[in-house]
């Protein structure tokens, strides 16, 4: 489950974790809006961009005109429902922080740069910009990886660093997430800040979280109404660094076409799996979630097995996808199972391939990644 950042603050707040004072407004409730500040447009599809998601206003009259501009978009797609309105930070300097799980090894890992915000940019022309390090899950967040993470940051105050990853990294197992990411993690006045926060939390913790699940759905379909329970909460998603992009409709499967991806000398751009029973809707928010994050993949390879979920229905998404937002990438389907020829015959009438082979749709996928034909 993807939460807007300002839950993912207060789960920060929550924690421990320094974030800039700030408050919720929407279209009906401006109380919120003060000046000076940083107005910031709340979406789930994250990469609000800039200048038109984050706009600093000096008056009140300029945070007026802000709120009401911003509440006037569409970013990737998605309607502008609320906004935070924070404090400006006096900002020394930006670092990027990130834990999440890694594709391969299946642990923890920390990911962290000095390089800016533009971690996509730096991960593609500068990656010895960027730390990745592993947790193991016996041994915990040690000191001698903090001290090295401060250290390849050139952080000296590693006490109040120390104290900081440890909080994030206690938000990050407590609450069972699968991403918390803070894009920029800033030095201010009085230290530490997380000028950002992008939470992702693990459907599967659903039983375990289940009064923290309530409790954010609640608050996003007062913000989005019914279309925030478009079944964002059946979707895990977790970016990663590779050009293939991948959905599934079960965690195993996903796994098994990871590590075929691999083994075929490619790398998937994310992990996206559609957890439990499905939907045409979910299909395709599948799709736009992969797309929205990941919008320079060269390949998108859509593996699905049907039990309990219809391949007519899983059909049906991708071509609703489609109609709606072409895509001018090789798009590789492999479907099989429940209602498996009914789903082919959308597919063919749409114009578009599908597979049988689980292993021919990946070299398929990663030869296309590659640039080949």
């Amino acid at each position: 489950m993807k939460l807007y950042e300002f839950q993912g603050k207060a789960l920060f707040r929550e924690a421990g974790t320094p974030v800039p004072k700030g408050a919720v407004v929407t279209a009906s409730n401006r109380e919120g809006l003060f000046a000076p500040s940083a107005v910031k447009a709340q979406v789930l599809s994250w990469g609000r961009g800039k200048p038109e998601g984050v706009v600093l206003a000096d008056t009140p009259d300029d945070a007026a005109k802000v709120a009401d501009s911003i509440l006037s978009m569409e970013l990737k797609g998605e309607p502008v429902k609320a906004l935070l309105v924070e404090e400006k930070a006096n900002i020394r300097a930006e670092y990027y922080l990130a834990v999440t799980f890694d594709g391969e090894s299946r642990t923890p890992l920390f990911m962290e740069s000095a390089a800016g915000m533009d971690i996509e940019s730096v991960a593609e022309h500068a990656p010895e910009k960027i730390l990745k390090l592993p947790v193991d899950p016996l041994w915990g967040l040690t000191d001698n990886k903090i001290w090295a993470m401060a250290d390849f940051l050139g952080y000296e105050d590693r006490r109040e660093f120390d104290g900081f990853v440890r909080k994030v990294w206690k938000l990050f197992r407590e609450k069972d997430a699968v991403l918390v990411e803070i894009n920029p993690l800033v030095v201010a006045d009085k230290g530490l800040l997380a000028l950002d926060a992008k939470v992702e939390i693990d459907d599967d913790a659903k039983t375990r979280r289940k009064q923290l699940f309530e409790a954010m759905h609640s608050e996003q379909r007062a913000l989005a109404g019914a279309e925030a329970e478009a079944d964002h909460g059946a979707i895990t998603y977790v970016p990663l660094d590779g050009s293939v992009g991948l959905i599934s409709n079960g965690a195993g499967m996903n796994m098994l076409t990871l590590d075929l991806i691999r083994d075929m000398g490619g790398d998937a751009a994310d992990f996206c799996e559609m957890g439990g029973l499905t939907s045409p809707e979910v299909m395709c928010d599948a799709m736009k979630q992969v797309f929205a994050d990941k919008p320079d993949i060269k390949s998108l390879l859509v593996v699905l097995i049907g039990g309990f979920n219809r391949m007519d229905d899983m059909a049906e998404g991708i071509v609703r996808y489609l109609g709606e937002h072409p895509a001018s990438i090789p798009l590789v389907v492999r479907l099989c199972g429940t209602m498996e020829e009914e789903g082919k015959t959308i597919m063919k009438e749409a114009g578009l391939p599908v597979y049988d082979d689980l292993r021919t749709a990946v070299a398929d996928a990663v030869r296309f990644a590659a640039g080949g034909e």
